[in-house]
Formats: C-alpha cells, structure tokens, sequence
C-alpha cells in the first residue's frame, strides 16, 4: 500500500523564527487567535514575545494558560468551552507537548462535541475544528507535526491516543532559542522521547521509504548531540540539532507509527505520573532486546545511524552496540528505573493486566516487528521494574 503523507501546510524552521508569526497568520486567512499554554510559560519570556509579536501586527488574541502535564479531559473540556466563548478561527498552540496535545482536543471536540473517549483510536473524527499554529518550546514529542494527540481520561485514568488530520496543525514554527532555558531533566527526557520516536518510527511495521529517511536523519542529530544539549543547556548547536531531530522524528513516526514502547509507556504515564519520555526511556532498552531479534537488520541500521556501529558491520553485533548505548544514554542522563522512581511494586503488580490491556488497546503494539501477547507484555513490565 503506497504511504499517505501528513504534514503542516507551512513550517518555518531556525533561531528567530518565531518573529514569523504574524506573517504565518496573514498568510493562511487567520486573525483573532486563542493561544494555548501553561501557566508557567503564561508568565515568562516566550509568551511576552509571542504577545508582543501580536500586538504590533495589530492582530487581536485571547489566553487559554491552564493546560497541565500530560493534558486530561477535563482540562480539554475547560479550553474547548473557552474556545466556544469567543469568535477565535485559530489555535495558537506554545510550549511543550502538553499545550499543543491541548490545543489539538480542544480542536477536535469543539467542533464536533460529545466526549473525548468518543474519538479514541480506532474512533474516526467526523470534521476537522480551528486550525493550529504549534509552536514547540521543547525538543521533545514533535507534536507540532503529528497527527495524533494523546488525553488522559479524568474518569479512567486511560490514556487515550486520538488520531486523524484533524490533529495536524496547519503550520509549525519551530526555532530552537525557544528551547535554550530547558533544564536538564526536560532535556534529557524529552530527548530520549525523540530518540524513541525515530528508532520506532524506523522499525515499524508500518515504516517506508519517506519515513526512513526522516527516521535515520532523527537518530543521528539527537544520538551525536543530546549529552551536550544537557551538560551544555546554552550550546546552540546542540539545542539546533535536538530540536531538528524532534521535529523529523515527529514527521517520522507520524507517517510510520510508533511501537511498543509507545504502547507501554502510556499506562506508566496514566498511572504514576510518570512524565511520557522517561517513561519511554525506562522501557526502551529492554524492549529493543525483545523486539530485535524480530528485525534484526533494521535494529542494526539505528545503530549506523546513531553512529555506534560502522557500516558493514554485521547485525548482530551492531544490534549489541545499540543496546549497550541505549543502556549508557540510560545511566548517563540518570534515568531511573520505575522502582527508583518511586512507584509501589504491589501497586504496580496489581495494575499489570489493565496496563497491559491498555497498551494493547493503543494499537501501537500491533506495529512492533515482534507483535507481544498480553503475557509478554505483563513479562516487559516486570522485567523494566528493577
């Protein structure tokens, strides 16, 4: 089957490219914006210069700050009443994956109602709602040119993974002085959510040739550049090379899929609270160990592109160097394992098989070059549990 490819009408890429803004705007018909953030960036720079940007255009806006980590229903539910409030034709969308995850069900369920869990994959969503600007301020989920949203339901604590061209944002403006003021935590975990993104973005069962490229590009730019970026925060070519990676690993994975990894750290997230890229990097290194072996050569390519292995080397030993490199990036960037974290390990047995019907329930899992069964997937948890 030939691959339909998703991306933002417009994208403008480099330092200072958030002062496109305005031009962006004019250029697409739009001109009274709700912007979406947090609260904290509702009182920093970024937001003074985006409003700034505004105003001098002469272009009117509106605040929506109330976004939370890993955005809920009920916090979707508040924007979209805001966004019903006005006479708003557009989203714009700023800071990390969570205002722009915001902004995009609140989108979706303004203009077309009902509940969140109503458009929950494999749910189709009926029309497409006020078009977004994502302008990202992390190196991270690449959400600003993805097709997909994920909501935490308040009732259920599922995290529910909504996906259609609904959920692309029509332009994206991604300039990584945005990203200078991240502190190392932010960095190294939304850095390794990028890296998850491009490695399973790559091995998908749902990959091609379009993807792969994007896919390996990702993995070299945040492999060579993401211990810099957090002992460096003020090193511009790393922050450069980690945003770019991010946004080419979310075009990846937005036309490829994601996998297991995805699939299991969603639960993780729902659960304990867990923020989604380290939960992503405390599942990573055992899950390419047990999907590996199913794609071999594949694995052994990420390891290339990453620049751990020297081409011509032979699968197996390359798909070694991966994994050894993905357990030093581990302990180098301090990940814990969900034990150090905190979480109860009676609480975290009990919850096994709803976590694992969960990730199921995600679709990802299907995409993975090793398709698991519930019980492997109940095995992953345990063994990730240190």
């Amino acid at each position: 089957m030939v691959p339909l490819i998703t991306t933002p009408r417009l994208m403008a890429v480099g330092g200072g490219a958030l002062a496109d803004l305005p031009g962006i705007l004019q250029r697409l018909g739009l001109a009274r914006p709700l912007i979406v953030t947090d609260p904290f960036l509702a009182s920093s720079g970024p937001l003074d210069r985006l409003t700034g940007l505004l105003d001098a255009a002469g272009i009117p806006w509106s605040l929506f700050s109330d976004t939370v980590s890993d955005p809920t229903t009920a916090v979707v539910e508040a924007g979209a009443a805001r966004l019903a409030q006005g006479d708003f034709d557009s989203l714009v969308a700023i800071g990390g994956g969570s205002p722009i995850d915001t902004a995009k069900a609140m989108s979706v369920l303004h203009a077309n109602g009902g509940h969140m869990r109503d458009y929950k994959v494999p749910a189709e969503i009926p029309k497409p709602g006020a078009p977004i600007v994502a302008i990202p301020t992390t190196a991270g989920t690449g959400s600003e040119v993805t097709r997909f949203t994920v909501i935490t339901d308040t009732e259920t604590d599922e995290k529910m993974l909504i996906a259609g061209l609904a959920c692309c944002p029509l332009a994206a403006i991604v300039d990584y002085e945005l990203t200078l003021t991240m502190p190392l935590r932010l960095t190294a975990d939304t850095g390794l959510d990028s890296l998850t993104h491009a490695i399973e973005a790559y091995v998908s069962r749902r990959a091609n040739p379009f993807t792969d490229g994007l896919a390996k590009n990702a993995m070299g730019l945040i492999a060579r550049h993401i211990r810099t970026a957090c002992a460096e925060p003020q090193n511009r070519a790393a922050r450069e090379a980690m945003t770019l990676g991010a946004t080419t690993a979310g075009m990846a994975f937005s036309n490829a899929s994601v996998c297991l990894v995805h699939g299991m750290s969603r639960p993780i997230g729902a659960f304990f609270h867990v923020p989604h890229g380290l939960s992503n990097a405390m599942l990573l290194p055992e899950i390419t160990a047990y999907s590996a072996p199913a794609a071999l050569e594949r694995y052994a390519d990420c390891a290339r592109a990453m620049g751990v292995a020297p081409e011509g080397e032979g699968g197996q030993s390359a798909v070694a160097r991966l994994l050894d490199e993905l357990r030093r990036l581990n302990q180098d960037l301090q990940v814990p394992t969900p034990r150090a974290w905190g979480i109860d390990r009676d609480r975290y047995t009990e919850l096994l098989p709803v976590m694992a019907s969960q990730a199921l329930a995600s679709g990802s899992p299907a995409n993975n070059p090793r398709v698991p069964t519930s019980e492997e997937i109940i095995d992953l948890y345990r063994r990730v549990y240190g």
